[in-house]
């Protein structure tokens, strides 16, 4: 029997159909870079055979083949309709006891028996593949404490494959919705809600120049940088001078970063985060020293320079002990500029 669990040290790159795109490239750098002085959080991975076994034992193939089967792949009107009758049926069914187990014990594990909070990622199996990406398609939840919320959070994420975003991708890419699987990460959050977080490209990301490296950063957790939420600090850095050890930050530019989302103290299952206002001092203030820019633009090239590929990735500074680290990487979505 296949397992449900992998930690993130017995996964890699060729582990796709295994744990999804995301976690095959999270459990390659945490296993081939820590070494080299890189940070990234622990976890582990809930595998394709969990998703599928979820699916066999609550019966779900037929039904949901059957939903697709009537969605109007024309103009798409009845797409909401269709969608959210899928993502209902994931979210009435139930996990196999030993799957279940399975989690627990492995959050356990992970948690020293105490309430960790962590984020759980969604993970699809068709995820930053050559012709499509499916970044931003499927849910992921932050913050998460306890047993029961931690699998009610993998449930959301399951029934995420089935949102209408998700659908009409796999659709405009020639994807079958039921060759598409859900593995999940499961990842020890960084308190970056008690300082800042951001994303980052190898390359700059109007041109596709290969020179350079672009930071974004904002205060608290990063999502509100994905989502559009907030204009961030942006800081751009010239790949050779890094490499000669010479000054290497080119530009600064400080962003509004007039919203942050932060952990919600009093929080209930998925709930685990609030949206609310920066205070006015911060957000005059950049996110990052230079030589935190410096470093995380030479944890930058080692991915790249492993990848041999330009790269995305998303980091985080702990508000608690002042650590930074790479939460997540991936080939970038903008290859096709170079």
């Amino acid at each position: 029997m296949e397992k449900y669990i992998l930690d993130f040290n017995q996964i890699g790159i060729n582990d796709s159909d295994k744990v999804g795109g995301k976690n095959a490239s999270l459990g390659e750098i945490y296993n081939n870079l820590i070494p080299q002085g890189i940070r990234v959080p622990n976890g582990f991975a809930i595998t394709t055979a969990a998703y599928k076994d979820f699916i066999h034992y609550n019966n779900l193939s037929a039904p949901l083949d059957d939903l697709m089967k009537l969605l109007d792949k024309e103009d798409f009107r009845n797409l909401n309709e269709i969608g959210l009758k899928a993502r209902k049926l994931l979210l009435a069914a139930k996990f196999p006891l030993n799957l279940q187990t399975a989690i627990s014990s492995a959050y356990n594990d992970l948690s020293r028996g105490s309430d960790l909070a962590v984020a759980v990622r969604s993970s699809a199996t068709a995820e930053d593949v050559a012709n499509a990406s499916f970044a931003g398609q499927h849910e992921s939840f932050l913050n998460i404490k306890g047993t029961m919320p931690l699998i009610y959070a993998v449930k959301c994420c399951f029934a995420s494959l089935y949102t209408d975003r998700a659908i009409k991708y796999r659709l405009d890419k020639g994807f079958d919705h039921d060759r598409v699987f859900l593995p999940v990460g499961i990842q020890q959050m960084v308190r970056s809600d008690l300082a800042c977080s951001g994303i980052g490209f190898t390359l700059e990301p109007e041109s596709g120049f290969r020179s350079l490296i672009h930071i974004a950063g904002t205060w608290g957790l990063g999502e509100t940088i994905v989502q559009g939420i907030v204009t961030p600090d942006e800081f751009v850095v010239f790949k050779t001078s890094l490499k000669n050890n010479k000054r290497a930050i080119l530009q600064k530019t400080l962003g509004k970063k007039n919203k942050m989302l932060i952990y919600n103290e009093n929080a209930a299952g998925i709930n685990s985060t609030v949206l609310k206002v920066t205070p006015r001092k911060w957000c005059d203030k950049f996110v990052l020293q230079d030589s935190e820019i410096e470093k995380l633009a030479k944890w930058a090239l080692l991915i790249e320079d492993h990848y041999e590929k330009p790269m995305d990735f998303e980091w985080a500074k702990d508000g608690l002990n002042g650590e930074l680290y790479i939460l997540q990487a991936r080939v970038s979505t903008l290859m096709q500029m170079v």
